[in-house]
């Protein structure tokens, strides 16, 4: 079965950690045959905040040509997969902000029946990791959406150890994407876009016979 499939990968990053893990998603998913949109939503900081963080302001100004995420994205899309970093155990407001304009679509039903899938980072090992994760899957219950995490189903999650999603723990800043993170986001990627193709496949109407 090749059924052309429509993956969007959406996130917020402030510092970059994200935006990696979001790259790495997009090019899997295109690599296992999906159209993919790789957007990011909004900032909503000043610009006096963003300035005083140079890994902020640089990478801001480094995906400043990655589209902004609209609903249209998501109503395109078989299957999205939603970053966010953690934010006291939480999703970004940036992420919030985002998921509260998607009203008008949510009402007509067409965020249901899609494939949903999150990944975050944290500055700490222990810093709400699976809260922020299983924080997004609130708001993909309520859009009637499928939930595809990764689980333990590849040995590349038994050493990222997270089967809500990928995550990765930056220290603060001082540890970039590694090899561990990038695997686990190519099993994510790769299944969401496995589960998003059987699901559109098995959606879409037969023909009549006669």
């Amino acid at each position: 079965m090749n059924e052309l499939v429509n993956i969007a990968v959406v996130y917020y990053s402030a510092t970059g950690t994200i935006a990696d893990i979001a790259r790495e998603m997009a090019e899997t998913a295109e690599k296992a045959g999906a159209e993919v949109r790789l957007r990011r939503v909004a900032e909503l900081a000043p610009q006096e905040t963003i300035d005083s963080n140079p890994a902020w302001a640089a990478n801001l100004a480094a995906t400043a040509d990655i589209p902004t995420a609209t609903a249209d994205d998501l109503v395109w899309a078989d299957g999205i997969l939603l970053g966010s970093p953690t934010r006291f155990g939480n999703i970004a407001a940036q992420v919030k902000q985002f998921l509260d304009t998607l009203g008008p679509v949510w009402q007509q039903g067409l965020l249901a029946d899609k494939v949903y899938s999150g990944f975050t980072s944290a500055g700490t090992g222990h810093g709400g990791h699976e809260a922020t994760l299983l924080a997004l899957s609130h708001t993909f219950h309520h859009f009637g959406g499928i939930l595809v995490p990764p689980g333990y189903t590849d040995p590349a999650k038994f050493a990222d150890g997270n089967p809500y999603g990928t995550s990765h723990f930056d220290q603060g800043g001082t540890n970039p994407v590694n090899d561990t993170t990038r695997a686990a986001a190519r099993v994510q990627a790769e299944r969401a876009v496995r589960f998003a193709r059987a699901i559109k496949s098995a959606n879409e109407p037969t023909a009549a016979t006669v």
